[in-house]
């Protein structure tokens, strides 16, 4: 599978990477060994980039990606996790709750504990985790520094952001030295919000885009009836009307919805990345199928004609 270089690193991720929050969230205690399936066929398709978060999972999912990838050669695969948010005990003390944390201990402390709840010997890509408007001026003033630290120490290999929206990455990108942006949702054939203004500070400053939710959190993988889910909630019929309307489009020239959803944001030179987050194997496997499939460069181009992407959207070359 081909990979990309992520910002000016030495990192490379392949062009599909496997989203985790699946892993630990769709899988309740006592199914361990189905949540590890889906990590272990991602690697026998060829997947090698792995994204995962202590939240997903109140830390299952990174236990389980570590130990589905602990027989692998740790070279071979690249995995992100994010800092932010730590587990503490409830106030009951029965359990594990997340608490916003972008203090500078607070990051020292979540790396930490990835790595050992990942079980392996480090973390390649650490990313700041979803910061609200009111946590701005710690992440930057404390986490950011912190990660930088961790970086010029070799301890990670790379640093960034993952959010759902695209306004504060470009904050960051205008504001620190980061190497990559995880953007869920904002850059797919059903929002391209994220086009104008962060991907050209990306392409200029050489900071990478992993683009997360390339299916909408599931609409554009979903048979588009209604309450498929769009940005975690039930689709608005605005935005259900739209997806048919692709949809149907994509069957004029005989191509599944999912194949451009997936491989219309890697055509960005700022991307490196489509991160779908399958809850199964079989999932696992569609996926990659749509990543390679073969799409006539006449689609995009007739998305353009009837204005359904933007004329400035590079798109895929033609199979």
């Amino acid at each position: 599978m081909e990979s990309r270089q992520v910002g000016t690193t030495r990192v490379r991720v392949t062009t599909a990477g496997l989203g985790c929050a699946p892993v630990g969230k769709a899988y309740a205690d006592g199914e361990d060994d189905a949540a590890a399936a889906v990590v272990r066929r991602a690697y026998e398709m060829g997947i090698r980039y792995f994204d995962t978060a202590p939240i997903y999972g109140l830390g299952r999912s990174e236990a389980r990606v570590g130990r589905a990838l602990a027989g692998v050669p740790r070279d071979e695969v690249v995995v992100s996790t994010k800092v932010g948010r730590l587990l503490v005990e409830d106030e009951s003390g029965s359990g594990l709750r997340e608490e916003f944390d972008f203090s500078r201990d607070g990051v020292l402390r979540s790396i930490e504990e990835s790595i050992e709840r990942l079980g392996l010997d480090r973390v390649d890509i650490a990313l700041l985790h979803g910061p609200k408007e009111h946590h701005y001026e710690q992440a930057i003033g404390e986490a950011y520094p912190a990660l930088a630290d961790l970086r010029s120490q070799g301890v990670v290999q790379a640093i960034g952001a993952g959010m759902t929206q695209w306004e504060m990455p470009a904050r960051f990108a205008a504001e620190g030295d980061f190497d990559c942006f995880l953007v869920a949702g904002r850059y797919t054939l059903l929002d391209q919000s994220a086009l104008a203004e962060l991907l050209p500070l990306c392409v200029e400053g050489r900071v990478s885009v992993v683009l997360a939710g390339p299916y909408n959190s599931g609409i554009l993988a979903s048979d588009l009836s209604p309450g498929a889910s769009y940005h975690y909630e039930a689709a608005p019929p605005e935005i259900l009307d739209r997806a048919r309307r692709l949809r149907a489009v994509c069957d004029g020239h005989g191509v599944p919805l999912k194949a451009a959803a997936i491989q219309f944001g890697l055509a960005h030179p700022a991307a490196v990345s489509a991160l779908p987050g399958p809850h199964t194997p079989a999932e696992v496997e569609e996926n990659v199928l749509m990543a390679s499939y073969p799409i006539p460069g006449a689609l995009w181009n007739d998305l353009k004609d009837r204005g359904m992407l933007p004329e400035s959207a590079p798109t895929p070359a033609g199979a």
